[in-house]
């Protein structure tokens, strides 16, 4: 266990404080993580604002892509549900008067369950937005791959992965660089578990072990310690892996570590269940931008 004395504590402030609020619901979005294979799904369309220029949302439609299979969907009050099967199918929502339309100010969900392909792949749900002034087509799919960066109005995405695969959403991950002869370092990022589970293990090839630890205060004292246990993903929750609080103390590094490179990890889960689930992500060496002071800053640990 490290102590850290009141003279870190600035430092650690700062470090803590690096990873601002989420990012404001700027497309009609699905909640963060996956989907295994032919699993049942709640897919909670979150709609954060109303059309450019409008002042409230009058109508939410649904196009469900090919080889979702639709179950049900959830009513709201004041709102008139249609469900049409015919062909790939819609779920449309419409506001009856114009009091229960969902002002431009609040977030909302709008919500359908379906069983999802019993193959890997990308799902991508296309929404149109009705406002009282105009619409917004939410219907914009990448020409390869899965990212939406770039796209203006990006339809939903489902990620649908095969059977021990965790669904845990992995974002906002980097690395901190080190120097040859430096012996462990740190990795940061953001997890969200849609069903909750545990981050009970991790690996990679860049170091001899890896671990999560916390930090965090002990009277006027800041210390630090391995969680043997795991870290608890509350369902639906993001859980920060930063400096200064979780994060994953890389040790006995194979080598020094440049910005700019990346590192692979293999993330293992497992749920109360006891199914246990992995996920490989490669984050990037190099603090991302705005966090340099406090990645130089760093948490120097001694073991």
């Amino acid at each position: 266990m490290t102590n850290y004395s009141k003279p870190a504590l600035k430092t650690l402030a700062a470090c803590a404080m690096l990873c601002g609020m989420g990012a404001a619901f700027a497309h009609v979005t699905l909640p963060p993580g996956a989907a295994t294979v032919g699993s049942d799904y709640n897919a909670a369309f979150r709609v954060g604002h109303a059309c450019e220029g409008a002042k409230a949302t009058t109508g939410l439609a649904v196009r469900l892509p090919k080889g979702f299979v639709l179950s049900d969907a959830q009513a709201r009050k004041g709102w008139k549900l249609d469900v049409t099967k015919n062909g790939d199918g819609e779920v449309r929502w419409t506001a009856e008067t114009p009091d229960s339309a969902l002002p431009g100010s609040e977030r909302a969900e709008f919500v359908l369950r379906g069983k999802v392909p019993a193959a890997p792949g990308t799902l991508w749900f296309k929404v149109l937005q009705t406002c009282d002034t105009g619409v917004a087509d939410w219907a914009e799919v990448p020409a390869s791959g899965s990212s939406t960066a770039g796209l203006k109005s990006p339809a939903a995405r489902l990620n649908v992965v095969a059977q021990g695969v965790a669904t845990v959403d992995v974002r906002d991950g980097w690395v901190r660089q080190s120097v040859p002869g430096q012996s462990g370092t740190g990795a940061f990022m953001k997890l969200t578990a849609p069903t909750g589970t545990k981050l009970v293990g991790i690996a990679t090839p860049a170091a001899g072990t890896a671990e999560v630890h916390e930090m965090k205060m002990e009277g006027d004292v800041m210390k630090m310690r391995e969680l043997s246990g795991g870290l608890d993903l509350p369902a639906g929750q993001t859980v920060e892996l930063k400096p200064g609080g979780y994060h994953v103390m890389m040790m006995d590094l194979k080598g020094a570590l440049a910005k700019g490179a990346s590192v692979p990890f293999t993330l293992k889960f497992e749920d109360a269940k006891g199914v246990k689930t992995a996920l490989d992500v490669t984050l990037p060496v190099g603090a991302p931008e705005g966090a340099d002071a406090a990645a130089a800053a760093g948490h120097q640990h001694k073991h």
